[in-house]
């Protein structure tokens, strides 16, 4: 798959660019590759709808804010603009049209240079809630989803008060003159059609809802609360018009060990005293399996032991974080008699006496070094 254009690098703005700037820049793209500009011309096409793909995300606050976090893959793996999938046109016309405002002469609503415009079907909302080791690999899930879908024996008439346009026209005496404005047909809502007949089982504007299951490619990586699309599995509109999408919300499972932070895993590990004093081997818990590690004669309690690329990947794909392990040495609230006296005779001995190294960080430090 080649490498997708930076969407700022696309419509020639900065990242510090206004909401306004982004679509005086959007439109002066979009006049200059239209389709009606260019008859014919697959690149501009291209162009053409790229361009829209770009507004689609950096137009929305929250989109725009997932894109500067984490670039296109914070859409790929659900059918979304970041999976490589362009927009069509009536979807672009639909959704942006008034921009172009009376650029290709008024009637600008959808196809190719105004007339008929096709509705768009309205979204539909799912949350889906994944564990630790599925956020780490990434994975695929199948969901039921309940969605309105046209009924089969529906038949469409033209719509006689927009006479299939979709729009209607209204013209009114301003002190500038005559101004014309367009707004979509309140009989058939913008389709241009109107039901002339259909099942008994479908409701006024020709549906029926049907379960219907969805696979959701979820990449490694996503973070609670990300939302990804599908495109076209939201509600179908009326009139053979878009589909609407299926927008899936991320809700991130408590892990019985692991606590993440980002990229990073936090595991506290405890230990006895003797273990800490004469060291010893253990196995912990990780995203991907077990990991044993070596704990050297004498560790400390507070010390942090650092498992390179054992968090979870980068949605941006670089790399991995990492598994910090907390040593808690755990101190024991009851003693035999043979115990207690061992400790109460090691109080006066020196290798019981704390002498911490000048290289011993303080707990401060070891939490400074975790968030620098």
């Amino acid at each position: 798959m080649s490498k997708k254009v930076d969407f700022y690098e696309i419509l020639g703005v900065s990242k510090s660019a206004s909401p306004e700037e982004i679509k005086k820049a959007y439109r002066k793209k979009a006049i200059e590759f239209h389709p009606d500009k260019n008859p014919g011309n697959k690149e501009a096409e291209e162009n053409f709808k790229t361009a829209a793909e770009a507004y689609e995300v950096l137009s929305d606050a929250d989109k725009k804010a997932k894109y500067d976090q984490y670039g296109h893959a914070a859409f790929d793996g659900a059918g979304g603009y970041g999976g490589g999938n362009h927009m069509n046109m009536d979807d672009i016309f639909s959704q942006f049209g008034d921009i172009f405002g009376g650029a290709f002469g008024g009637g600008f609503g959808g196809g190719f240079g105004g007339g008929q415009r096709r509705v768009k079907g309205s979204n539909l909302r799912i949350k889906v809630k994944l564990t630790l080791e599925e956020i780490a690999n990434g994975v695929e899930k199948k969901v039921k989803v309940k969605r309105k879908i046209q009924a089969a024996g529906v038949k469409y008439k033209t719509c006689s008060t927009c006479n299939g346009q979709g729009q209607v026209l209204r013209v009114t005496n301003t002190i500038l003159g005559r101004m014309q404005s367009a707004s979509a047909c309140h009989v058939c809502g913008g389709s241009g059609q109107t039901i002339e007949s259909k099942p008994n089982n479908a409701d006024a504007q020709g549906m029926i809802l049907e379960d219907e299951t969805v696979s959701i490619k979820i990449p490694a990586g996503v973070v609670d609360g990300m939302q990804l699309k599908v495109s076209g599995k939201g509600n179908d509109a009326p009139g053979n018009g878009i589909a609407g999408d299926l927008i899936v919300a991320i809700e991130e499972l408590d892990h019985e060990f692991l606590k993440r932070e980002g990229e990073n895993l936090h595991y506290d590990l405890y230990i006895s005293i003797a273990e800490a004093v004469l060291g010893v081997s253990k196995e912990i818990e990780a995203v991907n399996g077990k990991v044993r590690i070596k704990l050297e004669e004498g560790i400390q309690s507070g010390k942090i032991l650092r498992l390179k690329g054992k968090g979870i990947p980068s949605l941006n794909s670089y790399g991995s974080g990492d598994l910090l392990v907390h040593i808690n040495v755990w101190t024991p609230k009851t003693l035999t008699k043979e115990q207690r006296q061992f400790f109460e005779n090691s109080l006066t001995d020196e290798n019981f006496i704390p002498h911490p190294e000048k290289g011993d960080k303080s707990f401060f430090e070891k939490v400074k070094d975790m968030f620098s």
